[in-house]
Formats: C-alpha cells, sequence, structure tokens
C-alpha cells in the first residue's frame, strides 16, 4: 500500500496533536494533580505513536513511545508532575514538531538526534524502578489489604490529631534463627515511638512465625520516617525496612473510588457519544479546493453584477425577477463559503503559552498570559499571516514592557506581569490586541534616538504629539533599546508588523500610558475575498472605497477649506480633518475638482479620520478584490482591483495608506 497519499492527512493532523501536546502540558505544569490533563496528554502522546508507526517514522514512533511510558508511571501517580518533568515533555513535543517539519518538506525525519531525549526519559523511568524494586512488597500489600472502615477511621482521627500514619515493611534476614524474638524487638521499638495499629501477617501468626522472613505494620506516630529507619536498621539482623508515610487524600478517596470510576465510565461513553455525533458532521478539506470554490464564487459575483448592469438597460419583468432571485442565491452562496473559510484564532493563540513561558524564564520575569475570544473566528488567510507579528508585538511586551519582579514591586505592582491577548468582532473587522501592564512606552526615549538618527531636529522634536512619536516605532532599524538581545533591541520587529497587517487591508494602533501599560491593537477586515464597497468617480474613472472605512459621506463649499501647515482641512464635527484630492494623489488626467459643492468621503482609521475628496458617487456594490499581481504590489495607495459589471476594473483605495 503506497502510504505517500495520506502523507498530507498525517502531517496536518500530527501537527494539531504536537499542539495539542503543547496545550495540555502548560496547563499539567498550572494543574499538576488534574486526572483529566494527564488523560488528554497520555492520550495525544498514544496517538501520535500509533499514527507514526502505521506511517513508517520510526524516530516519532520510538520517542512518543518513550513519552508514553513515563505518561503512564504519571498515570499511576508513580512519578509526580514536576517543572523539570514538563521541561523534558515540552522538548519531546519541540523534536516532534522538528521531525514532523522535516516529513513535510522532504518525506523523511531527516537525521535529528533524539538519542539525548530518549536517554532523559530513560532516567526519569529508571529512577522510577529503582524505587519500584524497593516498593514492590510493600505496594503489593496496600493493594491486596484493603483498610477496613475501623481501621479508615482509626486513621483519619489520627490525622486530625496531628499524627502521621505509616506503612512499614520489614525484613529479616534469612539466616535468622529465631525470627520471631526479631520481630518482637521491632514491634518493641515501635510501640515506643507510637501505635501499631495493624500488621500482615497478625501479630499471633508472628509471634508463632507462621511469616517468611517479611512482615508489614502500619504505625501512627509522630516520628519522622527518617527516626523510624534509623531505630528499625539498628535491629541485628534486620537486613532491609521500607517506610512510607500514608497519604491523608488516599484515605478519604478509597469509599468514592468506585463511584468515580461509573462517573468516568459515563462520560467516557457520553463522550464517545457526542464525538460520533461530530465526526459524521465534520469532514477535512484541502484548503486549495476551498480557495478553488472561492475564486468560482468570485467570479459568479461578477456576472451577477454585470447582469444587474444590463437589467438597468432591458427593461423585461422576467429578467427582472430572475436577477433578483439569482442575487439572493449568489449572496447567500458567498456566506456559505465565507463561513467554511473562517477559522477560529484559537489556533493562532495557542502557540503563545509556551513561548510567554520560555521567554519568561530566560529573561528571569514573572509573567502570565492571559488569552480572551479564542473562539472569535477570522478568515482563514489571516490566520495564516497573523502569527509573526502576534509573536514580534508579544516578545516586546515581554522584553520592553514587562518590568523585571524587583522594580515592579518598587513601583508599588505585583512582581508577576500580566501580558493580554484578545480577539473579538468590531462590525466587519476583527480586532487583536496585545495589552502589557509594564511600563509603558518611554516618548523621551523615542524623540533622544530620532534626533541622533537624524531624523527631526531638536525644535520640531518638541511639537511632535505622542501619536506621531509612536509611528517612528513602525521606522526599519528604529529601535529604542539600549542592548541588543536574541529577543529583541536590532530594531526589527514593529516595521515587519505593520507591514503585515497593512498587506492584510489592516492597521495597528497604539495606546501607551507611562507606568500603566501598552496596547497594540490590530483591526482587520473580517474578510480579504469578498467585500462591499463605494463607488465613486475622478473624471471617466472609477474608484472603489471599502464601506467599511467610511463613516461619512458629505458635501462642503469650497470656502469651507482652511489651511494648516499648508495642508487643506475641514472641520468634521467639531475636529480638524484633513483633505486629499484624490485625482491629484494618483494622477488621473486633466483632474481639477469642481467649483462650488465638493463631495467628501470621510474614512476613519481607529479613531483617525480624513477625508477624500472625489468627483461624484456611483453607490454602494458587492465587490471581488483582485490582486494587483507582484508587478504592481508597491502601489502604496491601491489595495488591489476589481472587475466591474461592464468588464472594466476599478482600483480599490487602500483609506489605511491615506490616513497615515
Amino acid at each position: 500500500m503506497d502510504l505517500n497519499q495520506y502523507l498530507e492527512i498525517f502531517v496536518e493532523e500530527s501537527k494539531e496533536h504536537i499542539e495539542d501536546l503543547n496545550t495540555l502540558l502548560l496547563e499539567i505544569e498550572k494543574n499538576p494533580t488534574d486526572r483529566e490533563l494527564i488523560d488528554n496528554i497520555f492520550r495525544a502522546a498514544h496517538t501520535l505513536k500509533g499514527m507514526a508507526a502505521t506511517m513508517g517514522f520510526t524516530k516519532m514512533g520510538d520517542l512518543t513511545h518513550k513519552m508514553e511510558d513515563v505518561l503512564s508511571e504519571v498515570r499511576a501517580d508513580k512519578l509526580k508532575v514536576s517543572p523539570d518533568l514538563i521541561d523534558v515533555l515540552l522538548k519531546c513535543s519541540d523534536v516532534l514538531a522538528l521531525l514532523l517539519n522535516n516529513i513535510e518538506i522532504s518525506g523523511s525525519e531527516g537525521d535529528a538526534d533524539i538519542s539525548s531525549l530518549f536517554d532523559t526519559l530513560e532516567k526519569y523511568l529508571s529512577v522510577y524502578n529503582t524505587l519500584k524494586e524497593n516498593r514492590e512488597v510493600l505496594t503489593e500489600s496496600v493493594n491486596t489489604e484493603v483498610f477496613n472502615e475501623y481501621d479508615r477511621d482509626i486513621m483519619k482521627k489520627a490525622f486530625n490529631g496531628g499524627f502521621k500514619c505509616y506503612h512499614i515493611e520489614v525484613f529479616i534476614s534469612k539466616d535468622c534463627v529465631l525470627k520471631s524474638a526479631r520481630a518482637y524487638v521491632v514491634f518493641n521499638i515501635l510501640e515506643k515511638i507510637g501505635d501499631i495499629f495493624k500488621s500482615i501477617p497478625s501479630v499471633e501468626d508472628i509471634e508463632d512465625e507462621k511469616f517468611e522472613n517479611q512482615f508489614t505494620v502500619f504505625l501512627i506516630s509522630k516520628a519522622s520516617k527518617e527516626d523510624i529507619l534509623e531505630k528499625i536498621n539498628s535491629i541485628a539482623e534486620i537486613e532491609k525496612c521500607i517506610v512510607e508515610e500514608i497519604n491523608q487524600e488516599s484515605i478519604n478517596a478509597i469509599p468514592n473510588l468506585q463511584d468515580n470510576l461509573n462517573t468516568v465510565k459515563e462520560d467516557v461513553e457520553d463522550g464517545n457519544k457526542s464525538k460520533k455525533i461530530v465526526a459524521s458532521r465534520t469532514i477535512r478539506v484541502d484548503t486549495d479546493r476551498l480557495d478553488k470554490l472561492m475564486n468560482l464564487v468570485s467570479e459568479l459575483i461578477i456576472i451577477k453584477t454585470r447582469l444587474l448592469k444590463i437589467q438597468t438597460s432591458i427593461q423585461d419583468t422576467e429578467l427582472n425577477t430572475t436577477i433578483e432571485y439569482l442575487d439572493r442565491i449568489t449572496t447567500n452562496l458567498n456566506d456559505a463559503v465565507m463561513k467554511v473559510r473562517m477559522v477560529p484564532i484559537e489556533r493562532v493563540f495557542n502557540r503563545f503559552p509556551r513561548m510567554v513561558r520560555d521567554l519568561s524564564k530566560e529573561l528571569n520575569k514573572e509573567i502570565e498570559l492571559k488569552l480572551s475570544g479564542e473562539d472569535t473566528e477570522v478568515d482563514r488567510t489571516v490566520i495564516d499571516e497573523i502569527s509573526e507579528p502576534l509573536v514580534h508585538l508579544i516578545r516586546n511586551a515581554i522584553d520592553h514592557g514587562i518590568e523585571a519582579p524587583e522594580v515592579r514591586i518598587k513601583k508599588g505592582k505585583p512582581s508577576k506581569g500580566t501580558v493580554y491577548l484578545r480577539a473579538f468582532h468590531d462590525g466587519n473587522n476583527v480586532v487583536i490586541e496585545v495589552e502589557d501592564d509594564g511600563e509603558g512606552i518611554n516618548f523621551q526615549n523615542i524623540k533622544k534616538k530620532a534626533i541622533e538618527k537624524g531624523l527631526i531636529s531638536s525644535s520640531d522634536a518638541d511639537n511632535l504629539t505622542d501619536n506621531e512619536m509612536i509611528n517612528y516605532l513602525f521606522m526599519p532599524g528604529f529601535s529604542t533599546s539600549e542592548k541588543v538581545t536574541d529577543i529583541s533591541g536590532r530594531g526589527v520587529g514593529l516595521d515587519v508588523v505593520k507591514n503585515k497587517i497593512e498587506s492584510l487591508g489592516g492597521f495597528v494602533d497604539v495606546i501607551s500610558n507611562s507606568g500603566k501599560g501598552t496596547i497594540f491593537s490590530i483591526k482587520l477586515p473580517l474578510t480579504l475575498a469578498i467585500i462591499q464597497a463605494l463607488l465613486v468617480n475622478l473624471k471617466n474613472e472609477i474608484y472603489a472605497i471599502p464601506l467599511n472605512s467610511i463613516k461619512e459621506i458629505v458635501t462642503i463649499e469650497r470656502n469651507d477649506i482652511k489651511f494648516i501647515q499648508n495642508k487643506e482641512v475641514m472641520i468634521f464635527r467639531g475636529e480638524v480633518v484633513q483633505l486629499i484630492r484624490l485625482g491629484e494623489l494618483l494622477g488621473v488626467p486633466e483632474y481639477s475638482l469642481p467649483q462650488k459643492e465638493l463631495t467628501v468621503v470621510i474614512t476613519k482609521r481607529g479613531e483617525k479620520y480624513s477625508g477624500i475628496l472625489v468627483d461624484s458617487l456611483i453607490g454602494q456594490q458587492e465587490i471581488v478584490i483582485k490582486s494587483l499581481g507582484k508587478y504592481l504590489s508597491g502601489i502604496k495607495s491601491i489595495a488591489g482591483a476589481t472587475i466591474l459589471g461592464d468588464g472594466d476594473v476599478a482600483l480599490i483605495i487602500d483609506t489605511n495608506f491615506l490616513i497615515n
């Protein structure tokens, strides 16, 4: 059987399982006793092992198999979840991701060496096995000897009185002639430091030497484990002694064990039922096929627009009815296809808890990442592109924003800093915010660096507003950091963020409060394929302005135009708004403004407005965004093009650039 045909599915599903593994490991670090989390981690490793083995990827199979061995001991409460163990398991996850990446690129796992990681996992097992040898008999006796109600009452009272309960296993030398005498000495010593409430075999059988060379006692005492061991080991002909403290929770949990098992069983059955329902309602579809479907819908909408244009010249009732029906169908089809392309942003957000954890350790800072709105759905294209800008913003927040713990304490802040990552819908846009409660942006440093780099004179710098100073942060090579680190300080980051967001048709706003923190707010259109737009005329040419960026359309007189610093402005609802002569900006031939009334399209970007002067308005229309291609990709004021109903091409105005 040719397994290569399943390679793509294997890679996609393995990526999801590795992401789940990362998320679950970070959660279990916070809740090390959460049984469900441990089971889910084991299940993810087990599934990866099975999938890798089926596809013949031995390194992935062996590594997940060893992880499974370690996790089995955790599930059996024989190994405790510790930060060190989480570190090792996260490294395993990293290596699995590396192997998977190699498989995706070349079809093979590559020559990555997993032996050191394999050995580390083996050490965890060998440490456990050593303990296991010593505890084997002890564990067996605990499992076979079920405490009765009377025993549990005794232990509960002892715990309430501040005593400890011990399980003591005593091995007498095989050469010992009088085993019962040695046992008597042991009992005698233990009675001096506590109360023996049970023994295996019974006291009578021990006195009659009805045992081999080992017996068990249960002791209530305030003595420490070390004291007990020291006293028993001091007795002659005692070969070995094992002392274990009995856990109070385990005693309390015993009566409910069966109930818990029944509950788990019911949950599993319910889970299986719901899984079956979900599985029967979802299928995995190649994203290329979705893109093709989207293109076909786009073409259908262009044809519909053409028919609507024809409809205006041919007044035919039957044609009108048919076009109206077609209009309704294409709109519903477009909505349905768009919903199929929508993906929860959780897929991106889930990558960051691990990154924040690693950076916190690297920088010796205490940082908590709080996520919200993970179920906010965005276009699949945004999912693919938004990760890089968010990485830069979160790294900046941790490195530049959040102060060191001792500094925060001096400022009266909690030692642990917080980074918030939020997503939510705002009309036809999706907003993603990265906020930190750090020291905020140091505007004086920005001013100083801008002067040092010759970007502005000292006198002009004094007139800069906070927003104007923030714009310098988005310039390539501009950094206020005095020290270059592996994380930041090279002036690479925010310019990448700005370029990427603008290429997606969005923009970034920054709000910073000195000493309180900074918010980077990214606003993106919900869809990047089909939008509602306002068509406008400039001379004989038609342009499209995205409707979601339009605040209002107003008409003004020429006399209403004022000048500030040689720039044309108007007063809009009490605010000064810069006017943009779109015809001049785009170089429209023989363009000149009308003599009297001027039509102004007020566009917005966050809290900023600008007024675009146009000749006349055509109307609102659903348009399909087409890329200009690589040869025209550098035109800043144009976001793309669309095909109109008569087959002509109209350029789409990039209003975000104009407001800049």
